[in-house]
């Protein structure tokens, strides 16, 4: 009998050994991947290649000094990074615009050009978490982020004359984040938002993904991976709730998916649209797949944005 005790707590602290290597193993893979948004003149250089007209903006920016660096720091006292570009002319009309999962501020710049080489908006583009130019050692799926971008929301606000009117723009990951601000106590000068293909929650998102990518279920390895989160970053997979924040929004949001996607999957995109208070707009895209609905479609693209704002900031 004592035998078999000892042989069953051999095996229970083996598993438990297992569990918990794999539990670090499924974070570091979800929250510290290889990231291509810390390479800049390689985002630059891929940014070109997809979208053409990109560098012949960026190189009249750099001749007229308009391509601009900041820095803040968040209350753990990393370092955080954000370009911004002015209007041709002055303006109170400011977008925020939020990049998705390793990539950077860099690689949202085909939205940068649009707000502002189209629509004539003064932008600024942070860096999140362990992105570009900013600190850290691993994304924090917006959740984190989302108090880093209401810093940043403010640092335009003054920027741009104290008396802005504010549409907070994200895809991806950055569309996740986007919402997660929407359910905040905002200042009055923000005025919408715009999501593009962002997921519901952290948890559902990577439910989906350790599915399809190992074959397992979400227990136990999503349980204990989503405990081990919160001991190492101080949140979890299950309060970091896109979803959740839009429930409490009562801002105008434009939803965006492309019909396609499978990586955020399209009907996260209608659960999040059922979810969200009026005033809303949703578009789906035709044909696009992940994060691809302005690359597809920029004429599109661009005017559903400006009729969307224009109803909002003026």
């Amino acid at each position: 009998m004592k035998k078999a005790l000892i042989g069953i707590g051999i095996i229970v602290a083996v598993l438990v050994a297992l569990l918990g290597a794999a539990s670090m193993f499924m974070l570091q893979f979800s929250l510290s991947p290889k990231n291509e948004g810390k390479n800049i003149s390689g985002s630059w250089d891929y940014m070109f290649e997809n979208y053409p007209e990109l560098e012949v903006w960026r190189d009249s920016l750099y001749q007229a000094n308009a391509l601009k660096d900041t820095f803040i720091y968040a209350p753990n006292g990393l370092r955080l990074h954000a370009y911004y570009v002015a209007a041709s002319t002055p303006t109170p009309k400011t977008a925020v615009i939020v990049h998705g999962y390793t990539d950077n501020a860099v690689r949202m710049m085909m939205i940068g050009y649009m707000y502002n080489r189209n629509l004539d908006y003064n932008i600024l583009l942070p860096d999140l978490r362990y992105s570009g130019l900013s600190e850290g050692e691993a994304f924090q799926m917006g959740w984190l982020d989302r108090k880093d971008v209401m810093q940043w929301m403010d640092v335009a606000n003054q920027i741009y004359g104290d008396s802005t009117q504010m549409v907070v723009h994200g895809i991806s990951m950055g569309a996740a984040t986007t919402m997660m601000v929407s359910g905040e106590s905002l200042p009055e000068y923000v005025k919408c938002f715009v999501e593009d293909c962002g997921y519901t929650s952290v948890w559902a998102q990577f439910s989906k993904e350790l599915k399809e990518d190992f074959g397992l279920p979400e227990f136990p390895l999503m349980y204990t991976t989503n405990w081990l989160c919160d001991l190492v970053y101080g949140w979890n997979f299950a309060e970091a709730s896109a979803i959740r924040q839009v429930e409490k929004c009562k801002l105008p949001m434009l939803f965006i998916h492309g019909e396609k996607d499978d990586y955020v999957p399209t009907f996260m995109v209608y659960q999040l649209y059922e979810a969200k208070p009026q005033p809303k707009e949703i578009w789906t895209v035709p044909n696009a797949d992940h994060a691809t609905s302005y690359k597809l479609n920029k004429e599109t693209y661009t005017e559903k944005v400006k009729q969307f704002t224009n109803k909002y900031i003026r």
